[in-house]
């Protein structure tokens, strides 16, 4: 992510560090995004190492076709068919699996992508611009239940119900096309606001986690990783949202710890089913350095874990 423009690759060299990169191995960057940790990856490997990159979003996948470097492949696909795109890309087993999960600064920054309420564009939303339902299309079928739970749940949005009554009684009125609209119902709805924080800031991260399902994709793509990686392989994640960030530490401390088993088997200790994985170090904040230069880092978490 970045301040700007430009996009900043957050924990660069933590998150490739942590992949504890071979030679000679076989990666999976399954967050393309503008390709910062993959280039920084391919710097690490050998003439033999291979690296797989999957981005959901067409413009990651144009902006990837700069890279002419015979040991990377990129897939457009989104990393919930993570196991699809290492297949796609000839691959059966690998060293290191990097996720950097939810949206890229390119995509809040380009307006027309309509992720953020800073200008007026159509109420898109989506990461994938080839497939799926807008945002404005959802808004517009959608009960007033199912939007409540959506901005309540993703957005943690005291207001939901308010919020998604705005909407149901506006949109009998218009359509509601464009972020400006939706912003302007959102702000009439949500009656405190959080100091320096616009009052549509958690329904607009709602919908568009709704609409990108990307804390199913998460919860997908986790075992698909693990399935992939071998003994000794690494799986890292940076995460920039709580509910996220849960998803990946339940799954990582599940992983690590030997199945329970009923009470009063006759077994020893060492004939316990031992666990999958084990976790690397604690998890990772950025530095107060790299806040200080890019804002948009300071929610970020990063957890490692090695298949065993």
């Amino acid at each position: 992510m970045s301040s700007g423009g430009a996009h900043v690759t957050v924990l660069l060299e933590e998150a490739v560090n942590s992949l504890a990169i071979k030679k000679d191995g076989v990666y999976v960057d399954a967050t393309f995004g503008r390709g910062g940790h993959s280039r920084r990856i391919l710097e690490a490997l050998g003439g033999n190492g291979h690296l797989v990159a999957l981005d959901r979003d067409p413009q990651a996948i144009q902006a990837g076709s700069a890279i002419a470097d015979p040991r990377f492949r990129l897939v457009h696909r989104a990393f919930g068919e993570l196991a699809e795109a290492a297949a796609e890309a000839g691959v059966a087993a690998v060293d290191g699996v990097l996720f950097d999960v939810g949206v890229s600064s390119p995509q809040i920054d380009d307006g027309e992508r309509g992720f953020s309420f800073r200008q007026d564009a159509p109420l898109d939303m989506r990461m994938d611009t080839t497939r799926g339902e807008t945002a404005a299309e959802w808004l517009a079928r959608a009960e007033l239940k199912e939007i409540t739970e959506v901005i309540r749940d993703y957005g943690e949005e005291r207001f939901a119900f308010q919020v998604a009554k705005k909407v149901v009684s506006a949109r009998v009125e218009q359509p509601i096309v464009t972020t400006g609209q939706f912003a302007a119902l959102v702000r009439e709805a949500v009656r405190t606001r959080e100091p320096g924080q616009d009052p549509a800031t958690r329904s607009f991260q709602a919908l568009r986690i709704h609409i990108n399902q990307e804390l199913r994709q998460l919860e997908v793509a986790l075992p698909q990783a693990f399935d992939l990686l071998k003994p000794g392989g690494r799986l890292v994640v940076i995460a920039f949202h709580s509910l996220e960030d849960r998803i990946v530490k339940n799954f990582m401390r599940a992983q690590s710890t030997a199945d329970a088993l009923p009470k009063g088997l006759p077994l020893r200790a060492d004939q316990l089913p031992p666990p999958k994985m084990r976790l690397v170090g604690k998890a990772v904040k950025p530095s107060a350095a790299e806040v200080a230069a890019n804002p948009r880092a300071r929610s970020a978490v990063m957890r490692v874990a090695e298949k065993l």
